[in-house]
């Protein structure tokens, strides 16, 4: 008999939005969050309702400027970027260390609202906190040297970013920026993370950090926090179809941009034998629901080897764990072992049930689909923004799910028979961010692996975005402008000598690292 679960005992919204209360007053109001600009936190824009993936329970949402008010905010942060890049270092350094023990102080709270904003599982609502302390502080350590001969950049950065990793990828960046001299300004995303966005902020704010984060639609914002001329970079996560519209806006203006956009990663199979290492790898690929812009949703498979990959694929992703992140069954138990839990929102669910479902009628076969009776659930709740991890073979050219990152639990495999197939089934989005080749043999994948359009390649094991010195980027449709990683992070948004080239994929040249 199934056992009836409870919500864990002290992580109800209800109790982390009075932490947050309690936290950052400044910040945080009634029911509402501040927008933070001119140094000051601001009872402006027009708050959006917002409900949690979690159970559908409303939350808070995004308090949306207009245009005009952006505008304001913009010209704030020149102000404070202006006084900001003539601050000693090693006071950038005290004042962003400070912010970092703040971070480490608040960490559970932090990762609690990344459960209820955007579905994260504990573990990997920790681990996004954690790797963006533990990455600023690399970058706290070795600065100077980063740093030397270069100076910041005439004007803010601007930052927009995803819902998936506000702490790791957003806050981490900006914290980064601001200890390399510059004012730095966030936008919150529109589907989720405004609230840790803004306790981080607080944080951050209190030590002095010259940071402004507003919130409001794309579309109205785009002139002031993109095109605007005291602008001095833009640094965007997200999609083709956005990144293209800044790509185009950032070329006419010719101003410093680093834009990190989604592609297809591929994962090969290719006269390879060690199976059990497929089987333990999976269930770690579908970490997030695949809700990553690392993903792999595609394996590319040597058709010969098509019943082995099946009979080491399948067992694995039949035991992934998925369900209510904070569903337990005494009140004190320990958080839920999750793979995943929710995708983002109940419009995002039905998207991807609706693109199975086409990809079905139009002749995709369906290898594996997991029930959503199988999951763990609080009796009664809304179950709407959950999917179960669906696995189809050979999606059809028509299907979205054929050429473009679902970002979701689904998988696509496709079956090849040359060394041809596989290479042009790997390259299918013309460019991606990373991409691994499983085959028993050295030499082979040393020779195919460069003809893989992916900026980081793995032999038999998974890439990501990596941490500290690691370096990141992407070729193709995948990335536009500045690479990042390591000191390449600080050199994307300092100025070096005159003529400089930065490493990096833009419209005129690509210059590796």
């Amino acid at each position: 008999m199934a056992t009836t679960l409870t919500l864990k005992s002290g992580t109800s919204w209800a109790d982390a939005w009075q932490r947050c209360l309690t936290v950052a007053p400044e910040a945080f109001r009634d029911d509402r969050v501040l927008n933070l600009w001119n140094s000051t936190w601001q009872a402006d824009g027009r708050a959006l309702p917002a409900t949690s993936p979690v159970d559908g329970s409303p939350i808070a949402g995004p308090p949306r400027l207009d245009r005009a008010t952006a505008h304001q905010a913009v010209r704030a942060s020149l102000d404070q970027h202006r006084a900001w890049r003539h601050i000693p270092l090693d006071e950038r350094r005290a004042r962003v260390a400070a912010t970092l023990d703040a971070l480490t102080q608040h960490r559970d709270l932090l990762a609690l609202l990344l459960v209820w904003e955007i579905g994260k599982p504990w573990r990997l609502a920790q681990a996004d906190v954690d790797r963006a302390i533990d990455g600023v502080r690399w970058y706290v350590d070795g600065i100077e040297t980063m740093v030397a001969d270069r100076a910041p950049l005439d004007g803010p950065v601007s930052n927009v970013a995803s819902w998936n990793y506000p702490m790791s990828v957003l806050v981490h960046a900006v914290l980064v920026q601001a200890l390399a001299g510059n004012a730095v300004i966030a936008k919150t995303p529109t589907d989720g993370g405004v609230a840790c966005l803004t306790l981080a902020c607080a944080l951050a704010a209190r030590e002095g950090i010259p940071v402004t984060l507003v919130s409001g639609s794309g579309g109205e914002l785009s002139e002031a926090l993109v095109r605007a001329p005291e602008i001095g970079c833009v640094s965007f996560v997200g999609g083709r179809d956005t990144g293209a519209a800044v790509a185009t806006a950032v070329a006419d203006l010719g101003k410093r941009h680093v834009l990190e956009q989604e592609g297809l990663n591929t994962w090969g199979i290719w006269n390879y034998t060690d199976w059990d290492a497929l089987t333990a790898v999976v269930p770690k690929l579908f970490d997030y629901g695949k809700q990553r812009c690392t993903a792999y949703p595609r394996f590319v498979v040597q058709r010969e080897l098509f019943d082995e990959f099946l009979a080491a694929y399948l067992p694995a992703v039949r035991r992934l764990r998925v369900g209510h992140p904070l569903a337990v069954e005494k009140r004190d138990d320990a958080y839920p072992q999750l793979d995943f839990g929710p995708v983002i929102n109940a419009a995002k669910a039905k998207e991807l049930q609706d693109q199975v479902a086409e990809a079905i009628d139009r002749g995709a076969v369906p290898l594996h689909r997991g029930r959503l009776a199988d999951a763990r659930f609080l009796p009664g709740q809304d179950t709407s923004a959950y999917v179960q991890p669906v696995t189809l073979l050979n999606p059809p050219p028509s299907s979205p799910l054929h050429h473009a990152e679902p970002f979701g639990p689904v998988d696509t495999i496709v079956l090849v028979d040359t060394e041809a197939e596989l290479l042009a089934a790997m390259n299918a989005s013309n460019g991606a961010l990373v991409a691994t080749l499983s085959t028993d043999d050295r030499a082979t994948y040393e020779r195919l692996a460069p003809q893989i359009r992916a900026f980081k390649v793995g032999h038999g094991k998974p890439r990501s975005r990596g941490d500290r010195d690691e370096l990141f980027g992407g070729f193709g449709a995948s990335w536009r402008g500045a690479f990042v990683g390591g000191e390449l992070l600080v050199r994307a948004v300092t100025q070096g000598p005159a003529g400089e080239r930065l490493p990096g994929n833009f419209p005129e040249y690509q210059l590796l690292p």
